[in-house]
């Protein structure tokens, strides 16, 4: 673990979500989450690691050139990095995006 993310070239702090009501994965699957996650490389939706099925963190084992993260929900500004397991804020990045 770093104290810096080491992965912050050319990332897009407000990628278009592929799908802005929900959980790409579990609205596939017809199941539930608890939380959203939004992908910073490609604006993959998925559910968080309390959610049962855990799909951001599916997406990133699948992805793994896909790093970083933002919660996708209202209110929230945090960023997540995978390989660095780092909880930050990026100070002067846009609001964070939500489904709601």
């Amino acid at each position: 673990m770093t104290d810096n993310c080491t992965h912050l070239d050319g990332v897009d702090p407000a990628p278009t979500p592929r799908t802005p009501e929900g959980c790409e994965d579990c609205l596939a699957e017809g199941s539930q989450w608890v939380h959203l996650r939004l992908c910073l490389a490609c604006g993959h939706v998925g559910c968080c690691d309390n959610s049962p099925r855990r799909h951001a963190t599916a997406h990133w084992h699948a992805a793994s050139d896909h790093p970083l993260i933002r919660s996708y929900e209202p209110g929230e500004d945090w960023w997540w990095c995978y390989p660095d397991e780092l909880f930050f804020e990026v100070e002067g990045a846009p609001p964070a995006p939500s489904y709601a």
